[in-house]
Order: structure tokens, then C-alpha cells, then sequence
């Protein structure tokens, strides 16, 4: 099950997607107070804001290849699920634009001076993974089409 490399690309998502929702996505100073974008929250000190959603859509994207590891029985289910994963992936990488988006609009419209803005270790991390998730929905479509061309020989 492990072994095959479909699992191992889908256990690289799990492993880089539970790192996204630990490290902050992105980092703002302004004068002075620096400002973290998180899964769940954006954070300075004491003060937070929720971004329950994108938390959740990241929550989502992190439990998925989990269970499509454990689904290698059901081939054309864990290409359905990888699918379904690259919609979530996708979607999480327009909910951490937009957050940032947000927030860089929201501090250069006050009169606060914005010093440093800059994306987290945590930011990329949605885009390899999309990228592994294709890798791996190819590969359990190829082993499907290996299987039933054996099949038909018999």
C-alpha cells in the first residue's frame, strides 16, 4: 500500500498540508506590530481574526489524501478522490490569495505605514501539493489501465 508511489506522493500532500495548516502563510509589519496570517486566524499579540474557512477548506485538503491512501482497492474511487483533491487544493490557493489580498488592502488603506509583507513558508505548500496530486492521480490511472488490460487477456 505504501509502497506504491501514488501513496507516497499522497502521503508528501498529507505531511506538506498539515505543515500549512502549523505555519503562518504570511507575515505583515506594520509600524512596529507584526501581523500573522495563519490557517485559522490573523493574529498580532493578543488580537485575532478568524479565517475559519479557509482553515477548514485546508483542514479538508490535508484529511482527503489520507483516506484515499487507505482506498487502493478502489482505483477509480481514489481517482475520483484525487479530483476532488485538486478542486480543494485549487480552492485553498484562492482562499490564501484572497486573505492576503484582503489583508494587504485593508492595512494600505489606513494611514498605518506598512513595512514589511512577505508569504510564509506555508504558502507554496498548496501548489506543490497540487502538483503531487496530479502526479498521483496519473499513476493510479495508469495502474487502473494496466489492471484491465491484464484483465482482458485472460
Amino acid at each position: 500500500m505504501i509502497q506504491r508511489i501514488q501513496s507516497l506522493y499522497l502521503l508528501l500532500v498529507v505531511i506538506l498540508m498539515s505543515l500549512t495548516l502549523c505555519l503562518p502563510i504570511a507575515t505583515f509589519v506594520v509600524d512596529g506590530a507584526t501581523f500573522e496570517l495563519t490557517a485559522f486566524a490573523l493574529r498580532c499579540g493578543d488580537l485575532s481574526e478568524s479565517t475559519v474557512w479557509m482553515g477548514i477548506l485546508l483542514a479538508l485538503a490535508t484529511i482527503l489524501p489520507l483516506v484515499t491512501i487507505f482506498l487502493f482497492k478502489k482505483r477509480t474511487l481514489q481517482v475520483r478522490l484525487c479530483a476532488v483533491e485538486l478542486v480543494l487544493l485549487l480552492g485553498s490557493l484562492v482562499m490564501v490569495g484572497l486573505y492576503y489580498w484582503l489583508t494587504s488592502s485593508l492595512f494600505d488603506d489606513t494611514t498605518l505605514v506598512v513595512e514589511h509583507r512577505q508569504f510564509g513558508w506555508a504558502a507554496p505548500m498548496p501548489i506543490v501539493s497540487l502538483v503531487l496530486t496530479y502526479l498521483a492521480s496519473r499513476a493510479i490511472f495508469n495502474d487502473e489501465v494496466m489492471v484491465r488490460s491484464l484483465d482482458r487477456i485472460r
